[in-house]
């Protein structure tokens, strides 16, 4: 998002991907031209010990804590040990920097703490933030965002569906508002952006020649899971039109907490029509509407061919371990059969 809002706002270097870790932040630096105005820096971790120096070397005027959720759990003991891990962001803080948090969070406590001297900005719902999302709406793949802030009430449009973007591009416009960026400009490149592979991108699938059997839209959020996220895809595929499938593979990483939070989600799934399941985790779930429970995600691609039909809204989601973007390519397949169907009439 901060990519596509500061576009022509200067020299603009941004992370490739989710390069986030002790390879990707070193890259990206390295990568970065001498004029450079403004460089955004991901910076991730799964273990204890990995913010700080990575932080050290980024050495950020600005740090954003998008959110804090229990994700890694197989390696902390709590969403509080998380939160700590994450504020040592704020150790690589530049002098007279920015710490940007996310005010909804039950640990903002600790991230305020950590963040010491630092000027702190929080966005969020919440009537106590300085960024505040006030309404979204969603429909025709794009959600419209009202957005109370210290430059007035901002109403604009994001190229992509969920609520969960909509928090985090007002997250953005708290860092925008740092920069002293151009509000006005950036929220109308906003429109442009849309969801990257993996990460909540749509695509129409056309069935039979010419789509003449109709069409299925397809979500695709395989790339990564954890109990947030999922929660979030969960409620964009509720809100939408149709008939709703959704494909969900085990959230890996949350040690002795997984069963029970992978249960956390069955009342999420109440409004979906159909659930599918990859994995031992989600296996056991109990889904109203379940209809598959794959043992992996080659069984699933195998046989989820013949469980859409047109005006089907389909979700896929699991963790980057369970291999989701095999279901992922047989879906889009469903779209290229009728490609060749269309090939061989023709000759």
């Amino acid at each position: 998002m901060l990519r596509v809002a500061l576009a022509g706002q200067g020299n603009i270097h941004v992370a490739e991907k989710s390069y986030n870790n002790h390879e990707g932040v070193p890259l990206t630096l390295a990568r970065m031209p001498q004029d450079t105005d403004i460089a955004v820096i991901e910076i991730g971790m799964n273990h204890p010990g990995e913010i700080a120096p990575l932080a050290r070397m980024a050495r950020p005027h600005l740090a954003l804590i998008t959110t804090v959720a229990p994700v890694h759990l197989a390696a902390f003991n709590s969403v509080e040990d998380i939160a700590a891990e994450k504020a040592e962001i704020f150790k690589g803080l530049e002098p007279g920097g920015v710490a940007i948090l996310n005010g909804d969070l039950d640990t903002l406590p600790i991230l305020q703490k950590a963040a010491g001297r630092a000027e702190v900005v929080c966005f969020g719902a919440g009537a106590h933030n300085d960024f505040r999302l006030r309404s979204f709406d969603i429909a025709n793949g794009a959600t419209i965002v009202r957005a109370d802030t210290p430059e007035g009430d901002i109403l604009f449009k994001l190229g992509g569906e969920g609520a969960h973007l909509a928090q985090n591009a007002i997250g953005v416009l708290a860092v925008l508002h740092a920069l002293d960026a151009d509000l006005a400009r950036a929220t109308l490149e906003l429109a442009s952006w849309h969801p990257p592979e993996g990460r909540g991108a749509r695509l129409e699938i056309a069935l039979g020649p010419e789509g003449m059997d109709g069409s299925f839209t397809l979500i695709n959020e395989s790339y990564n899971a954890n109990p947030a996220s999922t929660r979030a895809a969960l409620e964009t595929l509720v809100r939408q039109p149709g008939r709703k499938v959704a494909i969900l593979g085990d959230m890996l990483e949350l040690g002795e907490t997984g069963p029970a939070l992978h249960n956390d989600l069955a009342p999420l799934a109440e409004g979906i029509d159909v659930v599918h399941t990859v994995g031992p985790l989600m296996a056991v779930v109990p889904f109203e509407t379940r209809s598959i429970t794959a043992f992996d995600s080659a069984e699933l691609a195998h046989r989820i061919g013949r469980q859409v039909r047109a005006g089907d809204v389909v979700m896929v989601k699991g963790s980057l371990g369970m291999k989701m973007a095999l279901v992922i390519d047989a879906l889009k397949k469903l779209g290229d059969a009728g490609a060749a169907e269309k090939s061989e009439g023709v000759e």
